[in-house]
Parts: C-alpha cells; structure tokens; sequence
C-alpha cells in the first residue's frame, strides 16, 4: 500500500498552491495542523512525513511542500477512516516492525551518545597506536621479464652501468615498465612474500640478484626506506569515532542479547525461500 501513498503525495504536491495559514505563536509537535472526522494531524506528522520523503523534494519551495504534505496527510486520514474491517495482516505486521526499528534505533542513539567520548576515542588511539611497531617502508623499481635467463642478462647490463629506468622502459612486461620500473612507496604486506623479502634484505641503492614469483622474474632496485610514523590522533580521529561507534553499539548488543530469553526454535526446518512468498501476508 505504501507505493500507493508515495504516488499520491507527489500526485498532491506537484498540484498544490500556496495558501495562508493560520499562525501560532510557538507551534511545536503537538500542534493540530488539521482535523478529519475529529482526528488529528499534527505538526510532528507532517515533520516526520516530510523526512520520508525522497531527496528531490527538498528542492520545492517550503510553502508547496507543506501544503502538499498536509493534503497527503489529509487524503490519507480520509481513506483510512473509509476502511471498514479489521487492518490486512500486513498492514499490522509492517506497524510492529517500524515500532521496533524506531524504538531500537532510539536505543541505539542512547548508546552512542552516552559511550562515544573524547575519552573513548583518545583510548582507542592509544590502544592501535601508542605500542605499534615502527613500520618501514621501502621504495623499490623493478624490471619483469618471463625467464631467469633474461633477469640474469639485465643483472649484468646494470652492473656494467646501464640505467635501470631505461632498460625497464625497454625490457620489463609490467605495468610499471613505462614509468622506468616505479613501484612508488609500500609496506609490508603489500607485494608476494618472495617480492617482499627480496626488498626487506636489500641495501638502499643495491641492486637483486633475479628474483622468482607468481608473475616471473624480477630484477629489483631498492631506491630507499623510511619509517612510517604514526598518525596523530586529529587525523584518524574520525576512523577512530567510527569504531568506537561499532565497538559500543555491538558490545551493547551482544549483552542485551545473551542476557535476553531468546528461543529461534521456531525457525528450524522453514524453507528461507518462503521470504519471497508474499502470499503468506494476505
């Protein structure tokens, strides 16, 4: 029914004009905006429907979208109130989930603002950062050619004084081979073990002896290292924000869930292919 309601919103305000209101000096939530057959339409309800409403509405001036949302609520009042019988299970169902995401969102929101601190944060900084390691990075160029033969006669060349970039530019079959064997800045864990530990046992400046790995034989230059320092909390201050949200929102989650009386019992030996059934909401 909602795609129903959705079709005649933008029906009403794409057709609404402007019209005076009569003004209240502090109107609030509370405020009756409307009345149909002695029910109420308040101002919350006409926030909150605006909320629910897709981004492009925001463009409408406000006075077309308050005068379209307060004849959708209107027309809406007006059919509900023609409705006879009780409501479609699905109707009801619908109700009890948005109450529980709502509530469980208000919870939610409890949460994050009583436990995600400068405090918090400034503790998670120190927990990933203050007992890290000092990290080294290395800047490397290689050349990639498909046999050992091949490596083994550039080893030569460049020990004879040939310049590494070019016969990169020349010989490698990588992807680096156009910038003159450039691999830029990279840490441990970034490139195949055999890569890696050729690079790690190199000397500034050195050149490798032909190195074997997935993707052929490699010839590495080590151009330098550097430590990596750690970053200061300002700039990881909101990574940090965000973990602690996830830390404190599932912490709090997995305790109310073991301490709660929770039985899925119920659920054993239903098809999960019954969730496309909609049929079962009639």
């Amino acid at each position: 029914m909602t795609h129903h309601f959705t079709r005649m919103a933008a029906f009403a305000i794409a057709l609404s004009v402007a019209s005076p209101l009569v003004a209240q000096d502090t109107p609030d939530a509370d405020t009756v905006v409307a009345t149909v057959d002695g029910k109420d339409i308040t101002l919350g309800h006409m926030i909150l429907t605006r909320q629910a409403l897709p981004p492009q509405y925001g463009q409408l001036p406000p006075e077309v979208l308050f005068k379209g949302i307060l004849d959708q609520l209107v027309q809406q009042s007006a059919l509900a109130d023609a409705y006879e019988g009780d409501a479609p299970r699905r109707v009801r169902l619908a109700m009890e989930n948005e109450e529980r995401s709502l509530i469980a969102a208000e919870e939610v929101g409890k949460v994050l603002e009583n436990g995600v601190t400068d405090a918090a944060i400034e503790q998670a900084y120190k927990d990933t950062y203050a007992s890290a390691e000092a990290e080294t990075e290395y800047k490397a160029a290689h050349i990639l050619v498909e046999t050992e033969d091949e490596a083994k006669a550039l080893v030569t060349e460049l020990e004879g004084g040939a310049d590494f970039a070019t016969l990169a530019k020349e010989k490698s079959t990588g992807p680096s081979g156009p910038n003159g064997g450039d691999l830029g800045w990279f840490g441990k864990g970034m490139m195949v073990p055999e890569f890696e530990n050729a690079v790690v046992d190199m000397e500034s400046g050195a050149i490798s002896a032909p190195v074997q790995t997935q993707f052929g034989w490699h010839v590495i230059k080590l151009e330098e290292t550097r430590v990596k320092e750690a970053p200061t909390l300002d700039e990881v201050r909101d990574e940090l924000r965000a973990k602690v949200e996830q830390d404190v929102v599932k912490a709090h989650i997995d305790a109310l869930v073991e301490n709660a009386n929770v039985d899925t019992s119920g659920s054993e030996g239903i098809d999960p292919a019954l969730l496309m059934n909609l049929d079962l909401l009639e």
